[in-house]
């Protein structure tokens, strides 16, 4: 993290590289606020998009070598909403998320996100990673330094659920909890839009349900919440449903109305006619150089 000094870190970046400054940014330096906000009459009425456009991808493409792993995805993202993004492995998921927050630069089209707040985009890796002898309150204010604006760590613990273990150091805490100060952490400064990967994942049913009660309660200060998960349960909760196949946006809606469009009873049988098995793994497309 470049903002960080690496003796803070024991032999590990504070949090993941992809935190905090690199994701301070949106893609390619683009971030215009009018431009967006002249889009929002202009979505077609998408879930998430009713209020305002936080961000927008046109054409996005991300291509690694001779695999095309995006291709052509046209997005508005609004604010107030919690989107979820699902798909078989392989499927892009990771890859749109890198490329919202800033850290992945595309091969074809723009991503551009709205800088009116001190940090735009807020990030939290699907493994984040914080010095252990530090407490909680220790570990977010140090981020809370970093920038410009007045932050309030105490009113930030309490909104993620980590009030009561303020105290705490980080290498006491349970793996549930050590996602939750990964959340805490990201949405310091009020980003306008927040990007987690697979926050809830290898957690139990019960820290799954809090996660995801969590961000829909960050969603409601404001931000536009983008989450990409396996986890069909709390995607069900969710504004907002973007099913990957392939690179590919195969559907696009409320998870009421991606069901319906399916003609099944579940998101879990959704998920399952539009693309296969979950456990499928997806490796993008060949293309020619």
């Amino acid at each position: 993290m470049s903002d960080t000094d690496p003796e803070t870190a024991d032999g590990a970046d504070v949090a993941d590289d992809a935190d905090t400054g690199a994701a301070d940014a949106a893609v390619g330096g683009d971030v215009d606020g009018r431009s967006l906000e002249a889009t929002a009459n202009a979505t077609g009425g998408a879930p998430g998009t009713e209020s305002r456009v936080v961000a927008r991808t046109d054409g996005l493409g991300v291509r690694f070598g001779d695999v095309q792993v995006l291709s052509d995805v046209d997005l508005a993202l609004g604010g107030d909403a919690v989107t979820a993004v699902v798909g078989a492995n392989g499927s892009g998921k990771s890859t749109l998320l890198r490329a919202l927050a800033g850290l992945l630069p595309p091969t074809a089209g723009t991503v551009r996100v709205v800088g009116e707040a001190d940090r735009p985009v807020g990030f939290c890796p699907q493994d984040p990673r914080f010095r252990a002898h530090f407490t909680v309150d220790e570990t977010l204010s140090f981020y809370a330094d970093l920038l410009d604006a007045t932050v309030d760590v105490d009113e930030t613990l309490e909104l993620v659920g980590l009030g009561a273990v303020a105290d705490r150091r980080v290498d006491a805490l349970s793996g549930g909890m050590v996602r939750l100060l990964g959340i805490a952490q990201a949405v310091l400064g009020d980003p306008g839009l927040l990007v987690l990967d697979e926050p809830a994942s290898g957690l139990d049913p019960s820290l799954r349900a809090h996660i995801f009660e969590t961000l829909r309660d960050v969603a409601a200060t404001g931000p536009a919440v983008v989450v990409a998960t396996h986890h069909l349960s709390g995607a069900a909760n969710a504004d907002r449903v973007l099913v990957l196949d392939d690179g590919d946006v195969v559907a696009d809606g409320t998870p009421e109305a991606v069901v319906a469009e399916a003609g099944v009873d579940s998101l879990d049988a959704a998920f399952t006619k539009i693309v296969g098995d979950e456990l499928a793994v997806h490796a993008g497309t060949e293309v020619d150089g």
